[in-house]
């Protein structure tokens, strides 16, 4: 007889039905079932490996991709690519990190090759990510003579202008500085014939969408559209229906789906005692560790306090001028800091290779943020942790994430030496929690 499996009975024992036997056989239908989803998941895995060579690009982009090392595409610009170098809107949906940067920036610069009088549009929510953009741009284009122009904010606008006059094949920048001087006359886009919005979610999520809207009316209705988001919000969904033309859907990931190679912590703590905590955290991990906040104001005291124990820190807010927020990004880059402080607002566009630990000190307002925050870590196939700190009366915020992420984060122990009131506040979220949504999956 088969351990684990139900036998029907037979002979005189027929009809003694009982309970047990009952739950034996819904048991087994469930778990059955359960173990033909889980099949259903898993991806169908070849040998043959994915080459850019096999997406349309121009040969001597291929060249000029080899070289910088790239061998081969992401998920998304696997599916993205093509469609794009053809011509077509695309509506991207994938998580943070999965490269959807050279999904678009390479056939904007097959087609600018292809007709010089192509001008491309690039639309980001932050400053850091309008500049990686422009650096990710110019690493493939400028052997080829592609000429680009950043509009952000904190910089010259003299500068800027002077940039747009050089005639750019690409502008990239963020909406506020392009409302700007599209109000000043300065920015002409009636000669776009490519837009792309990217981390569109994340601009709606800051208040951009009059901004948006202002820009979708400055551009010709005939042009390509490309765009990619983490999540897709009823405002994406939107312009998908009004500003796009039967837009190709690519979506590697259920919306606010997070790296599967990112392992989550929850602490329940109380406020005065996370900084503590973190102390504590930062002991245990050796690497570089990124630290966000909710408000921009505790960044500073944060800061203090690590430096007061040896610990080198830089932080990055709406606050910090662009000359401040460039040297603390480079310095955590390049090793200078080990630990970057930072708000929601820079999140998108702190795009650093190797963190070994994302740290929620607050928990985000919005679930999504989630999301692109842990973003941060695990990226390119790499292993990452994200650590996050709830107060005692944050279960339903918890519980907000875990349902978009369709994930359940564990609640770890605190450490002994914290005061004893303090671990009874966290038990006390822990059985509160639990029996109302802590064992369902989503």
């Amino acid at each position: 007889m088969d351990e684990g499996r139900v036998r029907f009975p037979v002979g005189p024992q027929k009809t003694e039905l009982s309970a047990r036997f009952l739950f034996d056989i819904l048991r087994n239908l469930v778990y059955d079932k359960y173990m033909i989803d889980k099949k259903l998941e898993i991806p169908v895995k070849t040998n043959i490996e994915t080459t850019f060579g096999g997406l349309s690009i121009a040969p001597r982009i291929l060249d000029v991709l080899s070289k910088a090392g790239f061998r081969t595409p992401t998920s998304i610009q696997h599916k993205a690519i093509p469609a794009a170098i053809e011509g077509k809107d695309i509506i991207g949906i994938a998580q943070t990190g999965t490269g959807k940067t050279l999904a678009f920036s390479i056939p904007l610069i097959q087609q600018i090759l292809k007709n010089p009088k192509t001008k491309g549009l690039i639309i980001l929510p932050t400053r850091e990510l309008a500049l990686q953009v422009d650096e990710a741009i110019q690493k493939i284009g400028r052997g080829f003579g592609i000429k680009t122009a950043v509009l952000i904010g904190g910089s010259s606008i003299r500068m800027q202008t002077k940039e747009i006059y050089n005639n750019p094949h690409i502008v990239i920048g963020t909406p506020g500085r392009i409302n700007d001087l599209i109000n000043q006359r300065i920015l002409n886009l009636q000669n776009v014939s490519v837009l792309v919005l990217d981390e569109a979610d994340r601009m709606f999520d800051m208040g951009f969408a009059p901004q948006i809207t202002r820009i979708l009316q400055s551009v010709p209705e005939e042009r390509q559209t490309l765009l990619f988001s983490a999540t897709m919000p009823d405002g994406i969904a939107k312009i998908a229906s009004h500003h796009m033309k039967l837009p190709v859907r690519v979506e590697i990931d259920k919306a606010g789906t997070t790296a599967e190679n990112v392992e989550h912590e929850l602490f329940v703590v109380k406020k005065d005692q996370k900084l503590s905590l973190l102390k504590k955290l930062l002991k245990d991990y050796k690497g570089s560790v990124l630290i966000f906040l909710r408000v921009k104001h505790g960044a500073k005291k944060i800061c203090n306090a690590l430096r007061d124990v040896g610990i080198s820190s830089a932080e990055i807010h709406s606050n910090r001028s662009q000359n401040q927020r460039k040297e603390a990004l480079e310095g955590f880059k390049n090793g200078r800091y080990r630990v970057l402080v930072a708000t929601d607002i820079a999140s998108r566009g702190i795009d650093v290779k190797n963190i070994e630990l994302v740290v929620n000190f607050d928990l985000p307002e919005n679930p999504e943020d989630y999301v692109h925050r842990i973003g941060r870590t695990g990226r390119a196939g790499l292993s990452g942790k994200a650590i996050s700190f709830a107060m005692p009366d944050q279960g339903s915020k918890v519980r907000e994430i875990e349902k978009l992420t369709r994930l359940f984060l564990p609640i770890s122990k605190l450490p002994d030496d914290l005061p004893v009131e303090q671990k009874q506040k966290a038990d006390n979220f822990n059985r509160n929690r639990r029996p109302n949504y802590g064992k369902r999956r989503y």
